[in-house]
C-alpha cells in the first residue's frame, strides 16, 4: 500500500505532461506503474478506495479460500474489465516501454519482462510481480513460477540503466537514511516455502541487496544519472490497508511530494 504514495507522484507526473520513453516497475510499482503507461491519472487511488472492505477483493477470507490475500482472479482479471476499466488500446498504443520484475522462485533470480499488450498472460505477470510470500501463492505464468519481484531486485536501476535508460527518475518509498533489517518472517518463510531453496536464499539475503542497491542509487544521483524522489517521513501505512482514508491520506502525500519536485523533473529531463 505505501505503493499509493508513488501512485500520487506519478499522478502529478502525468498532469504536468512529463511522459518518460520507459519505465519498470517492482511489485506495487508495476501493478499500479501499469497506469502510467494507460495514462490513467487517479485509477490506482480510485479503485483501491472503493474495494478496500470488498471481500472479493482482499483479506483473510480471500487467503484463506484462495491462496492470495489479493483475489487473483477479482482483482487482476474482473476490475480492469468490470467495475474500473483499464484502458487497454491506450496501454497498447503508447510507445512507452514498460518492464515488470519478478522473482523466479526455482532460480532466486531477478525476471524482467516486457509488458507491451494486454491479456491473460501478461496481467498474471503484473500479478505475479506484486504476490508477496506467505500473502501469495506461486504465481505459474509461461513455464515461469514467480513471486514478489521485490525480494531479487527491489530498486532496478541498475537493470534499467544497462538497457540503455541514462537518465531516470526514481521513485523510493522509503525516507532517506532508511535501511532495510534482516527479515524477521524467515522461520515462516522457510516453512511455508521450503521447496525453493534459492527463493529463500534471497529472501534471506533481500536486507543486503536493497541496502546495496540504495547505495547504488546515491552514487547514481551524485554523479546525476538519476534524480531521486523519496518520502520526507515514513509513510503511515503498512504493505496491508483496509482503510480508504489512510489510503486516500498517503496518495495526497505522495500528490504534494510530486507538486514539490515538478519543476525539478522537468528540469532533469529538459522539458
Amino acid at each position: 500500500m505505501r505503493g499509493l504514495w508513488t501512485a500520487g507522484v506519478t499522478d502529478v507526473m502525468m498532469e504536468h505532461g512529463i511522459w518518460p520513453d520507459g519505465l519498470i516497475g517492482v511489485s506495487a510499482g508495476a501493478a499500479f506503474g501499469c497506469n502510467y503507461k494507460s495514462r490513467q491519472i487517479g485509477r490506482a487511488i480510485r479503485y483501491n478506495t472503493r474495494f478496500a472492505k470488498d471481500s472479493r477483493y482482499s483479506g483473510m477470507k480471500s487467503l484463506l479460500l484462495s491462496g492470495d490475500y489479493f483475489n487473483a482472479k477479482f482483482g487482476y482479471h474482473v476490475v480492469p474489465y468490470k467495475y474500473d476499466i483499464f484502458d487497454i488500446k491506450a496501454f497498447e498504443e503508447n510507445p512507452l516501454e514498460f518492464i515488470i520484475v519478478c522473482t523466479d522462485v526455482t532460480t532466486g533470480e531477478a525476471v524482467y519482462h516486457k509488458m507491451d499488450h494486454v491479456d491473460y498472460d501478461e496481467l498474471e505477470w503484473l500479478r505475479a510481480s506484486a504476490s508477496m510470500p506467505l500473502a501469495s501463492k506461486v504465481v505459474k505464468v509461461q513455464g515461469h513460477k514467480l513471486l514478489d519481484g521485490g525480494v531479487s531486485d527491489s530498486i532496478p536501476l541498475q537493470y534499467f540503466e544497462s538497457i540503455g535508460y541514462k537518465r531516470n527518475v526514481v521513485i523510493l518509498t522509503q525516507p532517506l537514511g532508511y535501511q532495510k533489517e534482516h527479515n524477521r518472517l524467515m522461520p515462516l518463510m522457510r516453512a511455508a516455502l521450503w521447496k525453493y531453496p534459492h527463493f529463500l536464499k534471497a529472501l534471506d539475503e533481500r536486507h543486503q541487496m536493497y541496502n546495496y542497491q540504495l547505495e547504488y542509487v546515491a552514487n547514481a544521483e551524485r554523479l546525476g544519472r538519476c534524480l531521486v524522489i523519496r518520502p520526507d517521513e515514513k509513510i503511515p501505512i503498512g504493505h496491508i490497508s483496509h482503510d480508504p482514508e489512510q489510503m486516500r491520506k498517503v496518495y495526497m502525500m505522495g500528490r504534494k511530494t510530486g507538486e514539490q519536485y515538478i519543476e525539478r523533473i522537468k528540469a532533469f529531463y529538459e522539458i
